[in-house]
């Protein structure tokens, strides 16, 4: 195994800095994606960070070739190895700096700086590292154990592809669509007569006409929840009154705890306001007297 891993390992990076390296270089996509990374925000310059990814990216060609033509040198994979350095210090400050931004390590790629970002990264300094003192080629690996070589390469695409978030639409969300077309939708019902999940009961609540009743009222989300005697009830503060006369109360909902979004007709629900200082029951004249929210303003 340590052979296959040092012999390969030239082979397995050449492949990630190709792919990345040739995608930062020759996409359209890197002038449509810097702009959402860190590196943008770092330079306070589209432009100029199109210009380092592509630069980046013809480096990482570089590299990749060196990787795939001359293995057993030590120069492929220590430039390999100080490439990945500044890659994971690239991820450390862009996280700290810009943390809703993407990196742009393959420029197809919109998500915010994850751990799989980082752990991709890692890949590089380490494999660099391998390639520079394993003084072998990848071929000779190849043609002596071709079984082993075509395993040890399909474990290591694997794991690059499940830490790459621009390929999740081609394996991730194929597989939770498949998931949920096996076990249904959690805001779904399985069965008749079965307990749906919590969530599945705030999102029937809040499109109830109930809801809409007293929304004006609500002035939080779902603070707890249990049920009893086959309701669920879920609790949320809320706010009766205006100004000086404003006082806190209790918004307590009741509804059928197998109620979910595939029940057919209307959900019942019972709607109760309880004084948040005495615990007493407050009228019903809330839902018509409780003074309606202010609209934002939209930019349009």
């Amino acid at each position: 195994m340590l052979t296959l891993t040092t012999g390969l390992a030239p082979l397995v990076l050449a492949a990630l800095l190709g792919w990345t390296g040739a995608v930062k270089l020759l996409s359209r996509g890197t002038v449509l994606q810097a702009p959402k990374t860190a590196l943008a925000r770092m330079l306070s310059s589209s432009e100029r960070a199109v210009l380092v990814l592509r630069g980046v990216g013809a480096g990482e060609l570089l590299v990749a070739a060196g990787l795939v033509a001359v293995p057993a040198s030590p120069l492929p994979g220590a430039a390999a190895a100080v490439l990945g350095a500044g890659f994971l210090g690239y991820l450390g400050y862009g996280r700290a700096l810009a943390p809703e931004s993407s990196c742009g390590c393959s420029a197809n790629e919109d998500t915010p700086i994850t751990w799989r970002a980082f752990a991709r990264a890692g890949v590089v300094p380490v494999g660099g590292v391998t390639a520079a003192v394993a003084h072998t080629g990848w071929w000779p690996v190849v043609s002596d154990r071709p079984a082993g070589s075509l395993g040890f390469l399909a474990a290591a695409a694997v794991v690059l592809i499940a830490l790459s978030a621009d390929l999740d639409r081609w394996w991730l969300l194929p597989l939770r669509r498949a998931r949920l077309r096996v076990f249904g939708h959690p805001l779904f019902g399985t069965g008749s007569g079965e307990r749906v999940s919590v969530a599945a009961s705030v999102e029937l609540l809040e499109n109830s006409l109930a809801w809409q009743a007293a929304s004006p009222v609500v002035r939080s989300a779902l603070l707890d929840h249990w049920e009893q005697d086959g309701w669920r009830i879920l609790l949320f503060s809320g706010v009766y009154g205006t100004e000086a006369s404003a006082r806190p109360v209790s918004v307590v909902f009741a509804l059928d705890a197998t109620s979910s979004r595939d029940t057919p007709g209307d959900p019942a629900v019972r709607v109760s306001f309880l004084d948040a200082d005495s615990g007493e029951p407050v009228g019903a004249e809330l839902l018509s007297a409780a003074p309606s929210r202010r609209m934002l303003p939209l930019v349009g």
